[in-house]
């Protein structure tokens, strides 16, 4: 029953310490957060912080992993994919776009600290969203087997597409004080839609001059 209860308050204080520091990153970027602020928010001392965590670098890479587990999680469940193009892409992008939302402060962040500290920022972010964007990549990959996604598609070039709408579309709406004229839903829906009409083999592919937004 101890061991139960260390454990608890184990899991509780890495918990605290991992909400203060997302809110301090978000709130002063990579440089600017310390360990010290970190610790206070939490309501811990920095002796209790790195023995959780070894440097602030490491608590950082942990916040952006941890971001993206859901994500992870939730397509790692088979049920998750129908083996319709639309239905899960439509499915990922929305999956996506709540982390974007959810976390928009550290994204902001994360533009801007990119700028000043490519190597440290990049590299984290990196780690951090490739298991999310290797379940799209498998996901793709079984669809040209499936015959449902075209065998020349540059899958690569085709998620930061997806990805890249996505976080436009993200900070738009969150940045512009008037009426878009359209919705999020129509939005991202328009995203997919332009995916799936770029690889789907069901499709005529067309060309990007005749897309639109």
């Amino acid at each position: 029953m101890k061991n139960t209860k260390s454990d608890q308050k184990t899991t509780q204080t890495r918990a605290r310490i991992l909400k203060a520091a997302t809110e301090v990153f978000a709130a002063s970027g990579i440089v600017g957060a310390t360990t010290r602020e970190i610790a206070r928010v939490a309501g811990v001392n920095e002796v209790t912080l790195f023995r959780h965590f070894q440097s602030k670098e490491q608590l950082l890479a942990v916040v952006v992993q941890q971001i993206s587990a859901l994500q992870v999680e939730a397509l790692t469940r088979k049920d998750e994919w129908t083996g319709n193009l639309h239905v899960d892409l439509l499915h990922y992008a929305w999956l996506y776009n709540n982390m974007l939302e959810e976390h928009e402060a550290l994204v902001r962040m994360f533009i801007g600290e990119a700028q000043r500290h490519p190597e440290a920022a990049l590299q984290i972010l990196r780690e951090a969203a490739l298991p999310l964007r290797e379940k799209l990549i498998d996901y793709l990959h079984k669809g040209i087997e499936q015959g449902n996604v075209r065998k020349d598609a540059d899958l690569l070039v085709v998620i930061d597409l997806f990805t890249g709408m996505l976080l436009s579309g993200m900070l738009r709406r969150t940045t512009v004080s008037v009426p878009l004229g359209y919705s999020r839903e129509s939005y991202i829906k328009r995203c997919v839609d332009v995916i799936v009409q770029d690889i789907n083999t069901s499709t005529t592919k067309i060309s990007h001059s005749s897309l639109t937004l």
